[in-house]
């Protein structure tokens, strides 16, 4: 027997497909209160995209421990042997919710562990560094990658001029205009936590951290002109690769590593080790197996699941903690509350967001649509004594430690022996890069150039990618100025 169409609240509707009239030629009445339900519910489907990392995709997972990294931190999540599930989202950043999947620019790389002390959160991107280091430039630095307001169109003139008004933004432009820019599929792409993160163990002892996710499927890239076609053939390309490959069974899976640098060492280090900007050298600091990580699940629906996944880096466990990396520091505050904004204050009981393994007992109350609440005889305040719960120190997360001067100061990071917004792009461009690799990086910098850069900006394109290494930056100007004077001629 076919189920009978009901409104929201379970009562049975009269008809799918007419309307009611006054009369076969009058006006459609007030009271067809499910017409009305059905016109408001459409009118509110959407919930307003994110600011970054609009479109994107997603699956659930588990991440399996298989070596002992207890001696760094006492984080059940890695412990020997432990299992635990997870939820990934991966993005573009600049792009809307229907921009192609193929666009060059970073992808966001996030993944939620519903540990049995809550839930804990990795956000980061599939580069191990960021474009700008400290959070006040961020909302900037945004725009600058947007649509400008007049004609709503993306300009890169825009990006170009924040990129070369921000030399620190060099290491991240230099990754984001090579191979890597953009990634074959979600599945050929490493992820990174790109911050430092802080790692306690059961001693109390403490370490700074990066995250590192190697992709099992190994590192494939697009050519410039094949993401293009493909934006144009399948705007979905990765988010229906992700899905038709879980799907296949073929679950795609990542290696996890840690570096880890003792708290002692971070003081002396040659780059500052919690500048966004920079990595931390593997031959200083090796990577250190974790354990596999594999997504076996896709989504039941698209929209609770991942539409409605809120990831933020406050979400942290006994074990694991912040440092002293402004950006970190930044989106500990940012992130929620872009949430708080989007889906709404109650964003925690959505199924994608609820603690899994976890109890959950807090005294947040009401506000819209919430649906969990506490017994009516918990109390509402803290402390009490009548049976609420209270808050223990020997059981919270305690990664909010490090030691710093209390001056308070507007100022940079300090600065180490090899500091510098041009160092490590100067490196990447000529000790990793082989000759293949580098004649790619000046073709798509010079044809993104092409797009649109105009004086005086361009004169700074031409200088900021010759500090970042001069046969590059000559390279850079010939194709330019090239391109410019055909397109002149023409």
């Amino acid at each position: 027997m076919t189920k009978p169409t009901t409104t929201n609240t379970g009562i049975p509707v009269e008809s799918d497909n007419e309307s009611l009239t006054a009369g076969t030629q009058g006006p459609i009445l007030l009271h067809d209160h499910y017409l009305i339900e059905k016109l408001a519910q459409f009118n509110r489907e959407r919930v307003p995209e994110r600011i970054v990392h609009a479109k994107g995709a997603g699956a659930y997972g588990e991440l399996v421990v298989t070596h002992d990294v207890s001696k760094y931190t006492k984080a059940k999540l890695f412990q020997p042997g432990a299992r635990t599930e997870s939820l990934a989202r991966f993005s573009t950043v600049a792009g809307e919710q229907g921009s192609p999947d193929t666009w060059r620019d970073p992808r966001g790389f996030a993944v939620k562990f519903y540990t049995e002390d809550g839930n804990y959160d990795l956000v980061g991107n599939n580069t191990p560094i960021f474009f700008i280091k400290d959070p006040i430039k961020f909302p900037d630095f945004i725009r600058s990658q947007k649509r400008l307001p007049g004609n709503g169109l993306r300009d890169h003139n825009m990006q170009w001029d924040f990129w070369t008004l921000r030399p620190e933004t060099a290491h991240q432009v230099t990754w984001l205009m090579g191979d890597r820019g953009i990634p074959k599929t979600y599945r050929h792409m490493n992820g990174y936590g790109s911050h430092t993160y802080q790692w306690i163990n059961a001693a109390g002892e403490r370490f700074w951290v990066k995250y590192h996710f190697k992709t099992d499927q190994g590192i494939e890239y697009l050519t410039q002109a094949d993401a293009d076609r493909i934006a144009g053939e399948d705007a979905d390309y990765h988010r229906k690769d992700l899905w038709e490959a879980i799907e296949r069974r073929e679950f795609p899976s990542w290696t996890v590593y840690v570096q880890v640098m003792p708290v002692a060492e971070a003081e002396g280090y040659r780059f500052n080790p919690f500048d966004l900007t920079k990595v931390w050298s593997h031959k200083d600091y090796p990577l250190i197996e974790v354990g596999k990580w594999t997504l076996n699940r896709n989504p039941r629906n698209y929209f609770v699941d991942i539409e409605q996944a809120a990831f933020e880096p406050s979400n942290v466990v006994p074990g694991i903690g912040f440092s002293p990396d402004k950006m970190l520091l930044g989106r500990v505050f940012a992130y929620a509350d872009a949430h708080r904004y989007r889906i709404g204050t109650n964003y925690a009981q959505l199924p994608p967001n609820q603690a899994r393994a976890a109890e959950v007992n807090s005294y947040s109350k009401e506000g819209a649509m919430r649906y969990h609440y506490n017994e009516p005889n918990v109390p509402v305040y803290a402390p009490n004594s009548f049976g609420g719960p209270h808050a223990d120190p020997r059981q919270a997360p305690d990664g909010g430690i490090w030691d710093f001067d209390p001056t308070i100061v507007r100022a940079g990071y300090i600065q180490h022996a090899e500091d510098g917004d041009f160092t490590q792009a100067g490196t990447l461009v000529r000790e990793v890069l082989d000759d293949a690799q580098r004649e790619r990086l000046v073709r798509n910098i010079v044809g993104h150039v092409l797009g649109g850069v105009r004086e005086p900006v361009l004169s700074r394109v031409f200088e900021y990618w010759k500090n970042v290494d001069a046969d590059l930056g000559k390279r850079v100007e010939e194709g330019v100025r090239a391109g410019l004077d055909g397109g002149a001629r023409s």
